[in-house]
């Protein structure tokens, strides 16, 4: 019933096999069985002739036969004489007779006189002749053999074993045939059984029709996913690798049997995936893509099977993310600006309410003057609005941690990359750099250069943090790692991870090292519109 509710009612192929294993092997037996009979009727014919031919030899060479044919009535001398070479020998009959064929000897004296029934010619001509031949006492093979006395052929000497006989020794040599049939029969049922057994678990039951839509259909799931797919055994070879897999990683088709480590993935997602243990959200960088990476073990009644491993492409959603971060930020930043607005606004009431009028003044234009110096300094400085914007909110946003940030150089409004990439880059160096501030003294600097324009790309970003060690370095840009420590899945180091990918679109390159403030310096460089290739990262 269960079979039939899930099947269909189809035969599981592992049963359809084992019917198969066993027709063939019917088949094979039956057919090796025939041929053996045959073999063994036509060895059992072969020596019976031997046999025969042997005897008439030994008879035609006997000097009892030439005492016989010396005297007047052969039939009378050598008639007691064959019958006992026929006795003695087993053969059925021992026929001696003229060279015209006519008998002297017959187990049947009643045709002693007769002609001999068969073929002579070969003997008459002084050669030995065999035959298949049906004579007085039925079907028989016989052998004629001549008598030859001074070049003569003096008499003829028949002798035949009848074919009654020939198949009562093979019928005593079927049983052991039928006997080895049925245990090779048995030992090969034995065997199929077995295989069958293990074909049945490895299949777990199911059916041909079965196995083929779950094939299919796990075949268009496979392909049709949006997120990339592999599956590794428990060796770490990679298994199968679906189409969005190759996509994302740069795979080749012919990578399904290779150990993850020689098929061209990079060096911090290798080793990861060359580990047991769970990955949940962990960001790995792949070519110019930042992937999410996902690991489970898979297992079946306790075994383990390998791994199964997922990748989703989460480069466009950590840029959209990384822009609404800017604006959230430039948000706070109005906001508290809008709230200090207010006490100050209140402040200068206050001031105009007890009668000090010049104190009021003093105080509104001394702060307007503030505000407006730092914004035309950056307007001065940075003609792209994009740019701007964006330093205006992040100069806001390290006037409210306390942190100044000092802007040297220009940036024309014609740039050589794009205005939201030129957003992702300054935006998540300045951040860093503002993080990277709170952990200092009580003198908290950044310094941003920018020399922007058609032909060049360079910002420098400098903070007075506690800095990169060296042998972290090669981190900052492998993995999008963090200082604030805590697993990349957890959304940590993604910053850093954006401005790689977006840099190594444009072909440029990265250089970090120790700045005059004593913090971390981070010098990017785009010189041409449509780089190719990766990006130099230099420490």
């Amino acid at each position: 019933m269960t079979q039939r509710r899930r099947g269909g009612g189809s035969v599981s192929l592992a049963r359809q096999i084992l019917l198969l294993q066993v027709l063939v092997l019917a088949v094979v037996i039956s057919a090796a069985l025939l041929l053996a009979v045959s073999d063994a009727r036509r060895t059992s014919q072969e020596q019976a002739t031997a046999r025969a031919v042997a005897v008439a030899v030994t008879v035609a060479d006997s000097p009892a036969l030439d005492a016989g044919l010396a005297g007047a009535d052969p039939s009378a001398s050598l008639q007691p004489f064959a019958e006992r070479v026929r006795t003695d020998t087993g053969t059925d009959f021992v026929v001696i007779m003229s060279p015209a064929g006519i008998r002297w000897t017959h187990p049947d004296p009643a045709n002693i006189g007769r002609p001999f029934l068969g073929s002579i010619s070969e003997a008459q001509q002084g050669r030995v002749g065999t035959e298949l031949y049906t004579g007085t006492l039925g079907p028989s093979v016989r052998a004629v053999v001549p008598v030859v006395r001074d070049q003569r052929v003096v008499a003829l000497v028949g002798a035949g074993i009848t074919m009654e006989k020939v198949n009562a020794s093979l019928r005593a040599n079927l049983p052991g045939l039928l006997v080895a049939a049925v245990a090779v029969l048995a030992v090969g049922f034995l065997g199929a059984l077995l295989i069958t057994k293990r074909l049945r678990r490895q299949t777990h039951g199911l059916g041909e029709q079965e196995l083929g839509r779950m094939y299919e259909y796990y075949d268009a799931v496979l392909h049709s996913v949006r997120e990339g797919l592999v599956l590794l055994d428990r060796e770490h070879r990679v298994q199968l690798v679906n189409a969005e897999g190759r996509r994302l990683l740069g795979l080749s088709p012919d990578a399904v049997g290779y150990p993850i480590g020689e098929v061209g993935l990079p060096t911090t997602l290798t080793h990861a995936l060359a580990h047991d243990d769970t990955m949940v959200d962990e960001i790995h960088l792949v070519d110019a893509r930042m992937l999410v990476v996902n690991r489970r073990t898979a297992g079946r009644s306790g075994r383990d099977l390998g791994s199964v491993v997922t990748f989703r492409d989460h480069t466009e959603i950590q840029a959209m993310a990384g822009e609404l971060d800017t604006v959230r930020s430039m948000a706070d930043s109005l906001r508290a600006q809008n709230h200090e607005a207010a006490n100050r606004l209140h402040t200068v009431v206050s001031l105009i309410e007890i009668g000090r009028n010049e104190d009021a003044v003093q105080f509104a234009t001394h702060e307007l003057e503030v505000s407006q110096r730092l914004t035309d300094h950056v307007v001065s400085s940075v003609e792209n609005p994009v740019v701007a914007a964006l330093l205006l909110g992040k100069t806001a946003q390290a006037a409210e941690r306390g942190v100044l940030l000092e802007l040297t150089g220009s940036s024309l409004e014609d740039m050589s990359v794009e205005p939201v990439d030129a957003v992702t880059i300054l935006g998540n160096l300045v951040d860093n750099a503002l993080d990277a501030t709170g952990e200092g003294g009580p003198h908290k600097r950044v310094h941003l250069g920018l020399q922007i324009d058609a032909d060049r790309f360079v910002v420098r970003v400098e903070d007075s943090g506690p800095g990169i060690r060296p042998g972290e370095r090669e981190l900052v840009f492998r993995r999008g790692w963090s200082t604030k420590g805590g697993p990349a899945g957890l959304g940590r180091g993604i910053g850093l991870a954006l401005v790689v990918q977006t840099v190594r679109r444009y072909g440029g390159d990265i250089a970090v090292a120790t700045s005059d403030l004593g913090g971390a310096s981070f010098t990017v460089t785009i010189r041409t519109v449509n780089g190719a290739g990766h990006p130099e990262v230099r420490s």
